[in-house]
């Protein structure tokens, strides 16, 4: 298990609070810069925020080890920060620039760093489901011991290989712990529109798979979910199913008006942030208080500052080097 989750499940000190909450306020005000960023035309391309998902990377992430791999989705900003991919790798990314995390290739929805084990940002909704079966069976065949964390959207669950994917993971008994962030409405369908059982953690029992449902708005629960997960597929080497219910405050893309949800739906939604609620809960509880969150906010702002630079100063790759790794000759 990863050192920043020392303690049993259902004990939180200080520590691991504002461990909990920093991780969160990394990714909004990261993301809420992107914003700026975007709206000044510094970014350009598709631009998917989490804005308001931050629990479930926040709580999941820091429960698997460093050598576990993790496989993501083009809404991955929050997975690559929490990953512990620098912010200014992910904001030179984004800038297009050569010092980004992908060499600028990738962009927003293209984040990779091999070394830290994150596999993507893959922009094909499911794509990275039938990729994270690969890494596993690999490591399998190694006789490698780690697990793989696969994120995705319940949009995925519509697609082929969404179950292709489980079925031959249950069948070859790979060690999978697959995410589904189920934010109510992929693209911008609703989930009673696309899917015709919307619980989505039953879709397991057709692959003799374990599951278990969370409430993704809930920091602690996404991490207590993710503990009793990832400590299963560890020691069983068998797949599980966690499904993370939550809410994107914000719509789909940058393009994406979002005409397909209410004013009232959004605001409701928004009254069970994860990041407020969790200051609210802890300064209650006197785990944290007031000039702990002062620091934090301090601390990221520095941080996304930096970040910022680190993508400004950046150099964008030469012309003469577009074609490399492109083409190759055996």
């Amino acid at each position: 298990m990863d050192s920043r989750v020392e303690n049993e499940k259902g004990t939180l000190s200080g520590s691991d609070a504002a461990a909990l909450l920093n991780e969160m306020v990394r990714i909004r005000r990261f993301e809420e810069k992107c914003v700026e960023l975007y709206s000044a035309e510094k970014i350009r391309g598709f631009l998917h925020l989490y804005i308001g998902e931050e629990a479930v990377a926040a709580g999941a992430i820091p429960c698997l080890a460093e050598n576990d791999r993790i496989v993501s989705t083009y809404r991955e900003h929050g997975h690559a920060l929490v990953r512990g991919i620098p912010a200014g790798e992910v904001m030179a990314e984004m800038y297009g620039k050569a010092n980004g995390c992908s060499r600028g290739r990738g962009g927003s929805m293209h984040l990779f760093d091999g070394t830290r084990n994150f596999y993507g940002g893959n922009a094909i909704v499911g794509g990275g489901l039938p990729l994270a079966v690969g890494l596993a069976l690999a490591d399998k065949l190694n006789k490698e011991e780690r697990v793989t964390a696969c994120f995705f959207g319940d949009g995925a669950v519509a697609e082929g290989e969404f179950h292709e994917s489980l079925n031959l993971a249950a069948l070859w008994k790979l060690p999978v712990v697959f995410i589904c962030e189920n934010n109510l409405y992929a693209m911008g369908t609703a989930i009673a529109r696309h899917q015709s059982k919307t619980d989505i953690g039953l879709k397991a029992e057709s692959y003799g798979m374990r599951s278990a449902t969370v409430d993704g708005m809930d920091v602690l629960a996404v991490r207590s979910a993710a503990l009793d997960a990832v400590d299963f597929v560890r020691t069983e080497g068998v797949p599980f199913l966690l499904v993370a219910n939550t809410y994107r405050f914000r719509a789909h893309s940058m393009y994406d008006p979002d005409l397909y949800r209410n004013r009232e739906e959004i605001e409701a939604w928004k009254e069970r942030c994860p990041i407020e609620n969790f200051k609210r809960v802890h300064v209650k509880e006197g785990t944290a208080g007031e000039s702990e969150f002062e620091t934090i906010e301090s601390n990221v702002e520095r941080e996304i500052r930096e970040a910022v630079e680190f993508a400004e100063n950046g150099e964008f790759e030469p012309v003469e080097d577009l074609l490399t790794d492109v083409y190759t000759t055996v």
